[in-house]
C-alpha cells in the first residue's frame, strides 16, 4: 500500500501566495471537488480550475475546509488535534443511517418474526466474524468457518481460532453494549479476541509497555512505514481520554452519534495499543458504540465483510487523514461509505430472505412443522448436500440440547431427513433427495 503524498502546509502557502489570498478567497472555492473530498495525492494529478497552480488551488480548498473544521480530543504526536468537517453529501448519509440504523428500516414481517430474528443475528455474527479476521490475515474457507462455529467445533489452526475468537467477542459485544467502555472493559475485549493467536502469549489482554518496541503499520511489500503510534508511555492517559469521549457524551460538544462511533475506530487504531488485534479490537469498539447509541440494526450488518473487498481503500483513509493536518474526515467519509452500502445489502439480503421464506412457507404450510423445522427445511432446499447435526441446530435457534434432537429425530422420522450415526455418538441428518416432491404431495 503506498502511503499518500504529504500535501504542502498551510502556513507556507500562505506566505508564497500572500498576495494572491484576496483572489482566491474571492473565487469561493468549495471544499469538495465533484462531490468528493479529495486529497492533494489526489488533486495535483488534477487539471486546475480557474487559471490557478495546483497548490493554490489546493490553498483556496484548505481555507474553506479550516473554515468549518471541528476540533477533537484526539491528538497526534504534536499535541496537534485532529479535525473534522461534514460535507453536505454526509449529511444525507447520516440520515440515512438514522432512519434505517435506528429501526425504520423496511424489513418484512416473516424475516423480522422473533423466531427468525435471533437466527439473522447468528449469521451477521458469523460473517463479521469471518471477514474480520481475514481482514487481519485469517486464512480458511468460509464453509469451514461456518461449519466450526455452528457445530461448536474446536478450532484446528491459529486462523480458525482468531475466527471464534471474533464470533466470541462479538456476542459479548452485543452483551456490554449497555456497560460504560473502561481499561478492563477493553482488554477484556482484547483478550477475546486474541487469545491464543498471538506469537507472544502474554500480550492478550494488555496494552504494550514502555520497555517494548512499537508495533508500527508497515506495508509488508516495500517495508515503508504508514504508521508510527505514541510511545507506550503515554497510553494509559491517552486512553483515558478515548474513554471520556465515549462515555461522557453529555457534557461534551455535539458529535452525532454514527461520527463518535467511527472516531472511536480511527483513534483505537491510531493509538495502536496492543501488539497484535488492534484492527479487530477497534472494528469491535465500533460496533459497541453503535449498539449503545441505540443503532441496533448493526446487530444485522457486517462492516468488515464490505472492507475486505477494498482493504487498500480501508488502509488509505487512515494514511489520507494522518497526512493531511489531522483531517479525519477522509475516514469518516469513507466509513459513511461503508455503513451505506453494509444497510442496503441488509435490506436486498432480507427482502431476498422474505421471498425465499415466502415460497417455503407456502409449500410447507400443509404440514405440522414447527417453525424450527420449517427454518431447517427451507434452508435444505436451497442447499440440498448440507449435513445437520443436534449441536448446529440448538446452535442456530439457542435452544436446549433436548429440544434441538427433539425437532431432528421427528424430520427423520417423518421421512424429511435421513440420519446416519459418525462414531459411537454423533448423528448427523441430511435432507432426503426427493425434498421437493415430498413437499409437492403436501399442497
Amino acid at each position: 500500500m503506498k502511503k499518500p503524498s504529504t500535501p504542502p502546509i498551510v502556513s507556507d502557502l500562505l506566505d508564497k501566495y500572500s498576495a494572491d489570498i484576496p483572489s482566491i478567497l474571492s473565487l469561493k472555492i468549495p471544499p469538495l471537488y465533484k462531490n468528493r473530498y479529495i486529497h492533494w495525492d489526489k488533486l495535483r494529478h488534477l487539471p486546475p480550475i480557474h487559471d490557478l497552480s495546483h497548490e493554490q488551488w489546493w490553498l483556496g480548498i484548505k481555507l474553506t475546509r479550516i473554515n468549518q473544521y471541528k476540533a477533537l480530543p484526539l491528538k497526534d504526536l504534536s499535541a496537534q488535534p485532529f479535525v473534522y468537517m461534514l460535507p453536505d453529501n454526509d449529511f444525507s448519509m447520516l440520515h440515512k443511517i438514522d432512519t434505517q440504523g435506528g429501526g425504520v428500516i423496511g424489513l418484512s414481517a416473516p424475516v423480522m418474526s422473533e423466531e427468525n430474528r435471533t437466527r439473522f443475528i447468528f449469521n451477521s455474527l458469523i460473517e463479521e466474524a469471518i471477514t474480520s479476521s481475514q481482514l487481519e490475515g485469517a486464512s480458511t474457507t468460509r464453509q469451514n468457518a461456518v461449519d466450526m462455529i455452528r457445530n461448536q467445533r474446536k478450532p484446528k489452526d491459529p486462523s480458525e481460532k482468531m475466527i471464534m475468537n471474533n464470533y466470541i467477542a462479538m456476542e459479548k459485544i452485543r452483551e456490554l453494549k449497555d456497560s460504560p467502555l473502561t481499561f478492563d472493559l477493553l482488554m477484556d475485549i482484547h483478550h477475546t479476541l486474541t487469545i491464543e493467536t498471538l506469537d507472544d502469549p502474554t500480550a492478550s489482554g494488555r496494552i504494550q509497555s514502555p520497555d517494548e518496541e512499537r508495533v508500527k503499520v508497515v506495508d509488508n511489500r516495500t517495508m515503508q512505514v504508514l504508521h508510527s503510534p505514541p510511545p507506550a508511555k503515554d497510553l494509559r492517559k491517552r486512553l483515558n481520554a478515548l474513554f471520556h469521549f465515549a462515555n461522557d457524551t453529555e457534557n461534551q460538544p455535539f458529535i452525532h452519534p454514527v461520527i463518535r462511533a467511527i472516531i472511536l475506530h480511527f483513534w483505537l487504531a491510531y493509538e495502536h495499543p496492543f501488539m497484535d488485534g488492534n484492527g479487530r479490537t477497534a472494528r469491535a469498539l465500533f460496533y459497541w458504540a453503535m449498539l449503545r447509541q441505540g443503532y441496533w440494526v448493526f446487530e444485522y450488518i457486517s462492516i468488515s465483510r464490505i472492507l475486505k473487498k477494498s482493504p487498500a481503500k480501508y488502509g488509505k483513509s487512515y494514511m489520507e487523514s494522518e497526512t493531511d493536518d489531522n483531517d479525519l474526515t477522509y475516514f469518516i467519509h469513507y466509513q459513511l461509505e461503508v455503513i451505506r452500502q453494509a444497510l442496503e445489502d441488509l435490506e436486498l439480503y432480507l427482502d431476498r430472505k422474505a421471498r425465499q421464506l415466502s415460497d417455503a412457507e407456502k409449500l410447507l404450510k400443509q404440514t405440522n412443522l414447527n417453525h424450527r423445522e420449517i427454518s431447517l427445511i427451507s434452508h435444505a432446499l436451497r442447499h440440498p448436500n448440507h449435513e445437520y447435526s443436534i449441536k448446529s441446530h440448538q446452535t442456530s435457534h439457542r435452544i436446549a440440547y433436548a429440544t434441538a434432537r427433539a425437532d431432528l429425530m421427528r424430520l427423520a422420522s417423518d421421512g424429511w431427513l435421513i440420519q446416519r450415526r459418525i462414531g459411537e455418538k454423533t448423528l448427523a441428518f441430511r435432507a432426503i433427495e426427493d425434498l421437493e416432491k415430498k413437499l409437492e404431495n403436501h399442497k
